[in-house]
């Protein structure tokens, strides 16, 4: 729970739960997950997928206050179905955490990256999430950290010992372009950005910085936001006219995104604040050469394959260099892939069954909130 639910189409919580539950689920496991409804959406939520069974429940429509409301209804529900371990993913989903260890529910959160840095909330979000993470310690049965990043800021924080599972990462091999020459793109045609329009994801910086290089190839930009409408103005006015850069807006066709990735000469990652980011697996799974903005949790990632930028002229010099020497940025690229062993969904999944196991096993399922 504490998700959009599956199928994926949004972010790296769902495609988590899309990967770790059905595999769960092949393993012989009642796999439940909560689901929200998407708005705009008139056809009736599937009751399953992959195995999984799905509880598709309502949401308030605020920025503030959609995760919490849907969990709210979640843990409700939970209630009746007494599950053996409940994961909630989004540490801003512990002020909800004492209804299921009121009701002998063992608890797991995954925390996600730091999100009290997210541009989007105010002194008052940061607030909130600031003291969801030490509510979080307290009244979970266990954490999961999905980077070595987060891994040590919740022990050098909070003094507390994480889980560390990180997501896994697809390789893709051979993906055709077929679904990008509908749109009028040809392999090692153009650069890519896939991502939500927040300002911590730097799209801004992406197009700007392109638009600064002297680069021949277009800029292909994936993604959108439901809450960002001055930010995604302000990329649109940084896009131009001239079609140099093409906003896509959101690809839900999953083929067509992977044909997206795979032929991309360059893949430009700006995510700042999150641990391992599926997006970024995802380029490395189809050999796209990746250029990240330089915080820790995308160099742990992408170690020596990796190109890094802080600003925009890093980040057009990048551009040029890669179209410079397209055979060389294709070779980085493929090199990568060699590196996503340690990034394996069976893996991923063998440590979620371990941990609910583990926990069924051990967890205080009388202990009160307050203690």
């Amino acid at each position: 729970m504490g998700t959009r639910g599956v199928p994926a189409r949004y972010g790296g919580f769902e495609t988590c739960v899309e990967e770790v539950g059905q595999r769960l689920a092949k393993r012989g496991h009642e796999v439940v997950v909560y689901c929200r409804r998407v708005e705009g959406d008139t056809e009736e939520p599937p009751a399953d997928h992959l195995g999984m069974s799905l509880i598709t429940l309502p949401a308030m429509r605020r920025k503030t206050l959609e995760t919490l409301s849907h969990t709210a209804l979640s843990v409700r529900d939970a209630r009746t179905r007494r599950p053996d371990v409940a994961f909630v993913f989004n540490s801003a989903n512990a002020p909800l955490l004492p209804l299921l260890r009121m009701w002998r529910i063992p608890v797991v959160t995954h925390v996600d990256g730091l999100e009290w840095k997210r541009a989007k909330w105010n002194g008052a979000g940061r607030r909130y999430y600031r003291a969801a993470e030490s509510l979080a310690v307290r009244w979970s049965d266990a954490l999961i950290a999905d980077a070595r990043g987060i891994q040590d800021y919740y022990s050098d924080r909070f003094s507390v010992a994480t889980d560390y599972i990180p997501y896994g990462a697809p390789k893709l091999g051979e993906v055709g372009h077929d679904l990008i020459a509908e749109l009028g793109l040809t392999p090692g045609g153009y650069h890519l950005v896939v991502a939500r329009f927040e300002p911590e994801n730097h799209v801004d910086l992406a197009v700007e910085g392109y638009r600064a290089s002297a680069a021949e190839l277009p800029l292909v930009v994936v993604g959108s936001a439901p809450y960002a409408d001055a930010y995604t103005r302000r990329i649109r006015q940084l896009a131009g006219t001239d079609g140099s850069v093409r906003l896509l807006g959101g690809v839900w066709d999953q083929l067509q995104l992977d044909q997206l990735y795979g032929n991309a000469l360059t893949y430009v990652h700006g995510h700042s604040v999150g641990g391992t980011n599926p997006s970024l697996l995802r380029a490395m799974g189809a050999g796209t050469a990746t250029s990240a903005f330089d915080v820790n949790f995308n160099r742990e990632v992408l170690g020596e394959h990796g190109r890094f930028f802080g600003s925009a002229a890093d980040l057009a010099a990048l551009c040029e260099a890669a179209e410079a020497d397209p055979e060389g940025t294709r070779r980085r690229g493929r090199a990568q892939v060699a590196t996503l062993d340690r990034y394996d969904w069976e893996s991923v999944a063998d440590a979620y069954e371990a941990l609910a196991a583990r926990l069924v096993r051990t967890a205080p399922r009388n202990k009160s909130p307050d203690e």
